[in-house]
C-alpha cells in the first residue's frame, strides 16, 4: 500500500499538496505532501508510527506562527495539532491540550478568575509550539506555570515529563532538539479577580498593538535576545530600520520584527536575516541567533 493511503487509513483529516502559506503567520512557503490533522493522541501517534516504519519526513506544528517555510515546500508529513484543544479546569490547576491558542487558554484562566497566564494573552502560537520553545512575553514564562508535560516520543509512545525534566530556558525545552509531539500540559495558577486579570491582560495587549507590526505577516520576535542586548535595538542602531530585500523587510515599528510586505519568499527573509547578522556582528560584535524555525 502506498504511504498515502496508509496516511488516509490512520488519520481522518489529510490534505495532500497543501499550500503552507495557508498554515504560516509569515504566509510564506511552497506546498506540503500531505498535512495531516490528527483528531486525538491515538491518532498523532499512528501518523508518527506511520512515518517512522516507512522512513517518511515528519515535521510537527501548531499554528505557524514562529516558523520559516522553504519556498521548495516539505517533503513527507507536516503533523498539525490545533485540532486538540480540549481544556479541563480542576481548582487551580488547568489541563489543556496542545492545540488550544495560547490567547485562548489565557482567556479562558481569566474566565476561571485564575491568574498566571495574563502575559499569554497575545501569543499567536499554540499552547504546544509555546512549550517547544517556553514561549514568553513581559516577565512572563510557560515553565512559570507548567508541573507536568504528557508528549509522544519519536516512536510514538507517550510519555510524561514533569518540569524539572523539560529543561525549559530561554527560548528552549527538552523539545527542541528533538521530534516529539506535546500532546497536553498540566499546569498550576493561582486565584485571582477576574476584572483585574482582564485588566492586565488588556493592557499588555495595548502595549504589543502600539509597538508591535501586527498589521504585517511576520513570525513574530526575529531573534533570541542576546545576552545584556535587546536585539531590535542593535539591528536600530544598525541604521537597518526599513531595510527591504525583496518583500522581506526590517519592520519601521520594532526592528526587532520582520515582516512580509506582500509576495516575500522565504529566500527574501533567509537573506535578510543574513544581512542583519552580518551587519550588527561588524559593527557591535554581536552574534545575533534567529528565533524562528526554518522547515523544509
Amino acid at each position: 500500500m502506498d504511504w498515502k493511503e496508509e496516511l488516509l487509513q490512520v488519520c481522518r483529516d489529510v490534505v495532500f499538496g497543501e499550500d503552507m502559506k495557508k498554515h504560516t503567520s509569515f504566509r510564506i512557503g511552497g506546498a506540503a505532501e500531505a498535512v495531516a490533522s490528527p483528531a486525538d493522541c491515538r491518532e498523532a501517534a499512528a501518523v508518527i508510527g506511520l512515518c517512522r516504519r516507512r522512513g517518511i519526513p515528519l515535521n510537527i506544528i501548531g499554528n505557524g506562527s514562529n516558523l520559516l517555510v522553504s519556498d521548495e515546500g516539505i517533503e513527507g508529513v507536516v503533523m498539525k495539532l490545533t485540532s486538540m484543544c480540549e481544556v479541563r479546569i480542576e481548582g487551580e490547576r488547568i489541563y489543556a491540550q496542545s492545540g488550544i491558542l495560547l490567547s485562548a487558554l489565557a482567556n479562558r484562566a481569566a474566565e476561571a478568575g485564575l491568574s498566571g497566564l495574563e502575559f499569554a494573552a497575545g501569543i499567536p502560537g499554540t499552547l504546544g509550539g509555546g512549550i517547544f520553545m517556553n514561549a514568553g512575553a513581559y516577565g512572563g514564562e510557560l515553565k512559570d506555570v507548567i508541573l507536568s508535560v504528557e508528549y509522544l516520543d519519536e516512536d510514538g509512545e507517550l510519555c510524561t515529563a514533569d518540569k524539572e525534566e523539560l529543561d525549559l530556558g530561554y527560548r528552549h525545552s527538552m523539545f527542541s532538539d528533538r521530534k516529539c509531539a506535546v500532546m497536553s500540559c498540566m499546569m498550576q495558577l493561582k486565584k485571582g479577580d477576574s476584572a483585574q486579570i482582564r485588566q492586565t491582560m488588556a493592557e499588555l495587549s495595548r502595549r504589543r498593538r502600539e509597538k508591535q507590526p501586527l498589521e504585517l505577516p511576520s513570525a513574530g520576535s526575529t531573534f533570541k535576545r542576546p545576552e545584556g542586548y535587546f536585539a531590535g535595538k542593535l539591528i536600530q542602531d544598525a541604521g537597518l530600520s526599513g531595510f527591504s530585500i525583496g518583500g522581506a523587510q526590517v519592520s519601521p515599528k520594532h526592528a526587532g520584527f520582520v515582516v512580509n510586505t506582500g509576495g516575500a519568499t522565504a529566500a527574501d527573509v533567509l537573506a535578510l536575516i543574513a544581512h542583519v547578522k552580518k551587519t550588527v556582528k561588524e559593527k557591535f560584535g554581536v552574534e545575533l541567533e534567529p528565533e524562528v524555525r526554518l522547515i523544509k
